[in-house]
Formats: C-alpha cells, sequence, structure tokens
C-alpha cells in the first residue's frame, strides 16, 4: 500500500504544488491521478520514488517512509513508465528491457531471458530484440516502456501519461494491454493522467484533483460518476457523465430476440442488415463481458438502431430492440 499523509510540495519562490494530501492506493489496484495542468498530479507521483522529495507530510510504501530509503535503491524496486517510453536510443530493444536487472546485477543471460519473457508478455513480436528504439512505432515503443518497468518485478508501477503521446486506437490497445497484463500480475499501480475516459477505464480507485495540488474528491469510478462530490468535479467529469457511467453496467442482463431475417449472418457471423437489395452496417456486442454502454454503442452503429449479441467467436446470439435498450437505460437512472 501507498500512503499519503498530510503531504506538501512547496517550492522556493512559495508556490505551493500539491496541498495537504491525504490518500491511499491499496496493493494490487489500480489508482489514478486525474487532473486539469497545474494540479499536483505529477508531482504527487514522483515524490513516490522521490524524484521530488515532499515538504512537509509523509509517504510510505508498505509502512515504510520513503524518505527512510536511499532514492536509487527506492527507485530500483519500482517500475516506472513515462510519456514517449524515454527509451536508450544506443540500445536494442532487449537490452533497453534487461536495463534494471543489469542494475541489480543479474547476469546477462538471466536478465536477457527475463526481457524476451516480458517482450511477448506486453504483445510485441520476439524478432523486434534486435532492433532499436527508432525502428518501432510510438506504440510499439510503448510496451518496450511498460515491459522495462516490469523487468525485475518490482510491486510498485507509477505511470506518468504514459499513452498521451500515441493515436487514440493505438492507446485503446495499450490500456486493454495494461488492463490485462495486471488482471495476471497484480501490481499496485498509480497512474497519472488528464483524461476522466481513461481514468475511469483503467481505475480501481480514481483521486480527482483541482488546481493547487487539492484533492477533490476519491472513490471507485461509478461512484465518482453518480455522486460527484461537488460543482469542481462535477465539470470536470463532463455533461456526458451518464453516459460514462453505463460502461460500469453489465449487458448481461439485457432481454435478447431472436434475429430477424433481415440481419445478414454467414457461418453464424454477423455480414450486415439487408435493406432494399443493400447491405446495411450493424453493431455488436458481447453480452457476457461487455457494458449497456457497449449495447447502446452497437445499436447507434446499427442503420435500424438494433444492435446484434454475439460470442466470444462473434457468432449470433440474438439482437437487442431499441425498446429493451432504453428501459434498461432508464433502470440506471432510476438507481
Amino acid at each position: 500500500m501507498i500512503k499519503f499523509d498530510g503531504v506538501t510540495k512547496r517550492y522556493a519562490d512559495g508556490t505551493v504544488a500539491v496541498d495537504n494530501l491525504s490518500l491511499e492506493a491499496a496493493s494490487g489496484t489500480i489508482t489514478v491521478f486525474v487532473g486539469p495542468s497545474g494540479c499536483g498530479k505529477t508531482t504527487s507521483l514522483r515524490m513516490i520514488n522521490r524524484m521530488i522529495d515532499a515538504t512537509t507530510g509523509r509517504i510510505t510504501l508498505d509502512g515504510q517512509d520513503v524518505k527512510a530509503i536511499e532514492p536509487a535503491t527506492l527507485r530500483r524496486g519500482i517500475g516506472y513508465v513515462i510519456q514517449q517510453a524515454g527509451l536508450f536510443p544506443h540500445r536494442t530493444i532487449v537490452d533497453n528491457i534487461a536495463t534494471v536487472p543489469y542494475l541489480l546485477g543479474w547476469d546477462r543471460k538471466k536478465a536477457r531471458a527475463r526481457a524476451m519473457d516480458l517482450l511477448e508478455r506486453v504483445g510485441l513480436d520476439p524478432k523486434l530484440a534486435k532492433r532499436y528504439p527508432f525502428q518501432l512505432s510510438g506504440g510499439q515503443q510503448q510496451r518496450v516502456g511498460v515491459a522495462r518497468a516490469l523487468a525485475a518485478d518490482p510491486p510498485v508501477l507509477l505511470m506518468d501519461e504514459p499513452f498521451s503521446a500515441v493515436d487514440p486506437i493505438v492507446r485503446t490497445s495499450l490500456q486493454e494491454e495494461l488492463l490485462r497484463l495486471q488482471s495476471e500480475l497484480h501490481k499496485t499501480i498509480v497512474f497519472v493522467t488528464h483524461d476522466i475516459d481513461e481514468a475511469v477505464k483503467l481505475g480501481d480507485t480514481v483521486a480527482v484533483f483541482r488546481v493547487g495540488g487539492h484533492l477533490a474528491q476519491i472513490s471507485d469510478p461509478a461512484t465518482l460518476l453518480s455522486k460527484p462530490a461537488d460543482d469542481f468535479v462535477r465539470e470536470f467529469l463532463g455533461r456526458d457523465r451518464g453516459i460514462r457511467r453505463l460502461s460500469f453496467v453489465p449487458a448481461a442482463d439485457v432481454p435478447l430476440s431472436p434475429p430477424p431475417d433481415t440481419l445478414v449472418v454467414n457461418d453464424g457471423k454477423p455480414v450486415g442488415w439487408e435493406s432494399d437489395g443493400e447491405m446495411r452496417p450493424y453493431g455488436s456486442f458481447n453480452p457476457a463481458t461487455d457494458s449497456l454502454r457497449a449495447a447502446l454503442d452497437a445499436a447507434l452503429l446499427s442503420v435500424n438502431g438494433v444492435a446484434v449479441a454475439v460470442d466470444g467467436d462473434g457468432k449470433v446470439l440474438g439482437v437487442v430492440a431499441r425498446e429493451a435498450l432504453d428501459a434498461a437505460v432508464s433502470g440506471v437512472a432510476r438507481g
């Protein structure tokens, strides 16, 4: 567990970056720091591994004051991922990943074996091991950055806006990869972002900061969206927070109807809606794994407003009529 107890960071010119911050980041979970520019979220993150030292207050890691640990020793036990990966340009990918194991005195064979294992774990082709960072795409470099942070198997991972420099499609895939890795590894992760959608997607707990380094609210994403603490949090969450809230409502209970003849299916999988002799687009979702928001999105993508439910293999289970979706959304609103 990471605990902030009355932590303040004040610079020599009197600027207060973080003001009397108290919060806990539970072990084995993802805690996201989110807020506008200048709110102290990155400063708070960097105080954990003593890239910046707190002026007053106390930060503990599993009960031990971080100021009692020599900075270099502390940092070797904490994975750190930054924007644009920060890879060493003169080192191959495998040696970039093995950086911390080398520093810890691992022999070369063991360090490289660990690096190769992690290369595959973060979804990269092992053939990339001998390449250099400039030969990889931005998304691939970020995956290498995550692998490097995990190389010595640290219990804590700090991530400072790691996905903000890549395009939206790559960003989504990196978010999914992080969630998959976390489901296997159960690290204590503190993640900084300015994007509320990213915060509620990734965070088990979300801490919203306001300008001046004040903590405005900390809660699980569903509670944050349904019960914002004040007008600042409500405004920061945006006008579409109700739609975001649907991301936490499973679609499993939405009643399915048999697919009509106008849904064209090939080998059990949907092809499109037939209309006036033409094939029209459809939207699909998996009731076993997806949210009500995904089901609603699928309906909006379909030309007739009907969402197609599919299983894990992409085969049609049924369809969801707009009336059923409206009833489900209304039930959430009443709840």
